[in-house]
C-alpha cells in the first residue's frame, strides 16, 4: 500500500551517516512531501518535484496540517523494565542525601532489584508494555532497554524475557542490554569475586543461550565496578557476541572512557565529568558518546560538556536514561530542551544527536533515525508549529499531532 504525507511546512532531512563535530547539520525542506510503501519511505521532497500518483487505488494520504515532519526519536539508553517508582527518593535528595547516600542506605538500584524479585513477569510485562506505549506516543520510534534491575541470573534473566517479549509485540525498533554489572548485590558485598564470577560464567552464557541480549553494559564507576573488572566482564559478554557499551564517568573519572576505546564500545554513556584527555580519545575513535541530560537534571549534577565534544569532533547521541531512580522520564522532546539549554547544543545538533546519532549508538542507523529512501517510515509529525527550533523552546507543551511506526499512524 502507498502512502502520502501531505501539507508539510517542513521536512527535517540529513544525511544517512553518524554525525560529528561542525558537520552536525541539517536540511529543511519547505511545502514538502514523504511518499511510503508499506513500512519504508520510497521517495520525499518539495512538493515541486513531486511527480504525482499514476494510480490512486489502494493510496492513503496523511494531511501533515502544516506541521513539521521528522524522523521519529532513538532512545538508546534506557531501563524502562522496572517493577515500581522511586519517589521517595526524591524527597531524599531534597532533605540533601546524595544518590551514593541514598545507595548506601538501600534505596537506589539495589531497591530497584529488591522490587524485581517480588514481582511476577506477567505482571512485570504488563506494567512495562504500558511504559513502552506511553514512550511511543511521546515520538520515540527506536528504543534501548537494560536489564540490570535483576542481580540475581533468575531476575536478570526475567528483565531480558520481558524485554524479548516487548520486541515480539511492539512495532517499534527494540535493542536489548544485559547490564547484569550494576551494582554488588549485599549477599555478595563481602565476596564482590563471586558475584562477578556469576556473571561471566553463568549468567551471560544463559543469557546468550536464550538469544536475550544485543549488547552488554557495566556500570563502571567507584563503589559500583572497577576498569578492570568491567573490562573482564564486557570481554565475556562480547565472546558470546554482545558487544559493549559502558556506563562511565558519571560521578568519577576512573578510566571507563579509555577503556571503551579500546574495546570498540558502541558507545560509552553518561559522561557528565570528563576531561581533555578522554574527549580527544573519543574524537578519534569510532564509539559514540551518549549524554544523558535527564539524569543531571533530576540527579541535580553535572552536565556534560556537549559543546566542547562536539568542537572536538566526537560523535554525540542523546538519550533519556528513563529508570525509577535518576531519570524518570520518557519524554526526548524534553531532553532535547535540555540538551540546549544545559549543553549549548543548538537545535540542529540536539535534534541529529537524539536520532540519526542515536540510531547508530544502538546500531540500527541503517534502517531508521532519518529521512531517507529505504528507510524505515517512523515519523513525527508535528501540530502547526513556527519552525524546528519550536520543538527545544516550547518545552512543556505537547507538539506531536501524529506518530507514523511502520508507515501507520498509532
Amino acid at each position: 500500500m502507498n502512502t502520502i504525507i501531505k501539507n508539510i511546512k517542513e521536512l527535517i532531512c540529513f544525511e544517512d551517516k553518524c554525525f560529528k563535530g561542525q558537520d552536525m547539520k541539517i536540511k529543511v525542506i519547505k511545502d514538502a512531501f514523504v511518499k511510503i510503501k508499506d513500512n519504508t519511505i520510497i521517495d520525499f521532497g518539495s512538493m515541486e518535484t513531486w511527480a504525482g500518483i499514476n494510480d490512486w487505488n489502494n493510496v492513503e494520504i496523511i494531511d501533515a496540517e502544516n506541521g513539521i515532519v521528522m524522523p521519529c526519536y532513538c532512545d538508546s539508553h534506557t531501563h524502562l523494565v522496572f517493577a515500581k517508582t522511586r519517589e521517595q527518593e526524591l524527597t531524599d535528595r531534597i532533605n540533601g542525601l546524595t544518590y551514593e547516600e541514598i545507595a548506601a542506605k538501600g534505596g537506589g538500584i539495589l531497591n530497584s532489584a529488591q522490587a524485581i524479585n517480588n514481582i511476577k513477569e506477567d505482571k512485570l510485562y504488563e506494567i512495562s508494555k504500558s511504559r513502552l506505549d506511553k514512550t511511543i506516543q511521546s515520538g520515540t520510534g527506536a528504543i534501548e532497554i537494560k536489564s540490570g534491575y535483576g542481580l540475581s541470573l533468575e531476575n536478570e534473566l526475567k528483565i531480558l524475557r520481558v524485554i524479548k517479549r516487548l520486541k515480539k509485540e511492539s512495532n517499534i525498533i527494540i535493542k536489548s542490554t544485559f547490564l547484569g554489572a550494576h551494582a554488588i548485590p549485599d549477599e555478595y558485598k563481602k565476596d564482590r569475586k563471586k558475584y562477578i564470577d556469576l556473571i561471566i560464567n553463568t549468567m551471560i552464557p544463559e543469557v546468550a543461550k536464550e538469544n536475550l541480549a544485543d549488547f552488554i553494559d557495566v556500570f563502571c564507576e567507584k563503589n559500583y565496578f572497577s576498569t578492570e573488572e568491567t573490562k573482564n566482564i564486557i570481554q565475556a559478554g562480547q565472546k558470546h557476541g554482545m558487544r559493549s557499551k559502558i556506563h562511565v564517568n558519571q560521578f568519577n573519572i576512573i578510566g571507563g572512557v579509555k577503556l571503551g576505546v579500546e574495546e570498540n564500545s558502541i558507545s560509552v554513556d553518561h559522561l557528565e565529568n570528563i576531561n581533555d584527555e578522554e574527549i580527544k580519545m573519543l574524537a578519534k575513535s569510532n564509539t559514540i558518546a551518549t549524554l544523558l541530560p535527564g539524569c543531571s537534571f533530576f540527579l541535580n549534577i553535572n552536565y556534560a560538556n556537549a559543546k566542547k565534544m562536539i568542537k572536538e569532533n566526537v560523535k554525540v547521541a542523546l538519550a533519556t536514561d528513563y529508570n525509577p531512580g535518576s531519570s524518570p522520564t520518557n519524554n526526548m522532546n524534553f531532553i532535547l530542551t535540555l540538551s540546549c539549554i544545559k549543553m549549548g547544543m543548538s537545535p540542529e545538533q540536539a535534534i541529529i544527536a537524539s536520532t540519526i546519532n542515536s540510531a547508530y549508538a544502538m546500531d540500527v542507523g541503517n534502517i531508521t533515525g532519518s529521512i531517507n529512501k529505504g528507510k524505515k517510515a517512523n515519523l513525527i509529525i508535528t501540530k502547526e508549529i513556527p519552525s524546528y527550533k519550536y520543538i527545544p523552546y516550547s518545552f512543556s507543551e505537547n507538539l506531536i499531532n501524529k506518530v507514523l511506526i511502520n508507515g501507520k499512524i498509532i
